[in-house]
């Protein structure tokens, strides 16, 4: 089950919030987001809900343990305990056949590959959980005495799927006690619309164009089909190459970006409050910038718990850029079992690294040279993002620079260019403050004017009913619903 699916919509959504506003003691709201979650979880993945319930109970039972103990060695080792268990369990799940077909690389190697489904959003709650049971080591929390909480901590279904990833002391205190207030009710439900409506409206219509002109996610994963695949971007002129990819970094933020919305608003309407996870990436100045705007709540997972506790920058340069490539390497690495993940990780590392050392300055003097040079490295480090088979990924980088025989640009993708020009303009807006701006300056305008105050107080009402119209109405005709990120 998904956000965006009309069962979440009009059936999951409405009797999970009629029975929780019904539900007036703490415990049991809090116990009815617990039996919703587990049945939102357990609808995609019957089998594996058994996975987080395991990984909750071990962290929860460890952390009790490690808070009771002390001595520093006991206390370390019932550390350990947590960090082989979310560590193991996820590699089994998501890095076994990784490791078998690169030891099939090697001679006398020849073991067969598993075919292992990936639980939905184990990334994200085995990190949740990693950080619980961490920050209970350092102090900064007490252990949860109560298994169902630290069960509803990590699978709790506003963000169990995809994130963010919500440390367990930002909503360790709402957990306890919270409350829904009219105007929390009124700011969580325009942002879930308003994700939801970024992703039914905008990511899918970049999603389906990206398939259309590039090939689709189920077509690059199947290796029984790659000559056939090369063949169909070879044939592709590069035109229709370049436009592909715009719309697949479009698309890759609209999509992610409206699921965590999604998730603020749900938080919101139950009186929880998650951090923000994207401020708008793509206006950034430098690499660096990008990084802090984009999934903030992974960044700053690896900033805390891996990068500052392997020394940071506080060793010297080399060890500085030595943290950074273990950072990024595993940065890669979390977003999917293959190289080109790796791959991808690396080439921001290097950009980076870049910035530091010669890029700075020469960035600082022109504000439009900045902004050119952080979509051209972001929109590239997309394409290794994309294929992860290395013939692909060669053809598409071919195809753009007509290395492969591939025509600049033929009579269809320049009608096509033209006719998506509006919508890529429309999708371009979406990842700015524009919106955001235009709203607060009628907001300004309304404090001074009766008229303009009256048509913010009807738009700030009649805007989430139609985009929620709209939505729902997509979602009717639309067959294309995927989220990117639950591959993670």
């Amino acid at each position: 089950m998904v956000f965006s699916s009309l069962l979440f919509l009009l059936a999951f959504l409405p009797l999970n919030l009629v029975c929780y506003f019904i539900a007036k003691k703490i415990r049991t709201r809090n116990i009815v987001l617990l039996v919703f979650s587990l049945f939102f979880y357990a609808w995609g993945e019957p089998v594996y809900v058994a996975v987080l319930l395991f990984m909750s109970f071990c962290c929860w039972r460890f952390s009790l343990r490690l808070e009771s103990e002390k001595t520093r060695h006991g206390r370390k080792g019932w550390l350990l305990n947590a960090v082989i268990v979310c560590i193991g369990t996820i590699c089994i799940f998501k890095y076994t056949g990784f490791m078998i077909q690169n030891l099939n690389l090697l001679p006398f190697f020849n073991i067969p590959v598993p075919k292992i489904s990936l639980p939905i959003g184990i990334s994200f709650y085995t990190f949740q959980l990693l950080t619980y049971v961490v920050d209970v080591y350092r102090g900064e929390v007490h252990a949860q005495k109560q298994y169902y909480k630290v069960l509803l901590y990590a699978g709790l279904f506003h963000q169990c799927i995809a994130g963010p990833i919500v440390r367990y002391g930002d909503i360790e205190a709402e957990i306890r006690s919270r409350r829904t207030t009219l105007d929390s009710l009124y700011a969580g439900l325009t942002r879930f619309i308003c994700g939801l409506a970024k992703k039914t409206i905008l990511a899918n219509s970049c999603g389906a164009l990206v398939d259309m002109l590039l090939l689709s996610d189920g077509e690059i994963g199947d290796v029984s089909l790659l000559a056939q695949n090369l063949e169909t971007l070879q044939s592709r002129s590069a035109l229709t190459l370049w436009i592909g990819m715009a719309f697949y970094m479009l698309q890759i933020y609209l999509d992610f970006s409206a699921y965590s919305d999604m998730a603020i608003g749900l938080g919101l309407i139950c009186g929880f409050h998650y951090k923000e996870n994207f401020r708008y990436p793509y206006i950034s100045g430098s690499i660096t910038e990008f990084w802090r705007r984009w999934h903030i709540s992974l960044g700053s997972f690896f900033r805390d718990y891996v990068y500052i506790p392997l020394g940071g920058n506080r060793n010297g340069k080399m060890r500085t850029y030595l943290n950074l490539l273990i950072v990024w390497a595993l940065t890669g690495l979390w977003h999917g079992a293959s190289w080109n993940f790796v791959l991808w990780g690396l080439y921001f590392y290097f950009f980076l690294v870049l910035e530091k050392t010669m890029l700075r300055n020469m960035l600082n003097k022109s504000r439009i040279l900045k902004h050119v040079y952080v979509i051209a490295v972001t929109y590239f480090g997309w394409v290794f993002f994309r294929f992860t088979q290395p013939e692909l990924l060669q053809a598409v980088f071919g195809g753009m620079f007509c290395g492969n025989g591939n025509p600049i640009l033929t009579y269809e993708s320049f009608r096509l260019a033209l006719r998506c020009l509006l919508f890529f303009t429309i999708c371009c807006a979406a990842c700015t403050p524009l919106i955001p701006a235009l709203r607060n300056r009628l907001l300004v305008k309304g404090r001074k004017n009766r008229r303009t105050a009256r048509a913010e107080q009807i738009l700030i009402i009649l805007i989430p009913c139609v985009l929620l119209l709209l939505s729902v109405v997509a979602l009717t005709g639309d067959t294309y619903n995927p989220f990117l990120y639950f591959q993670f």
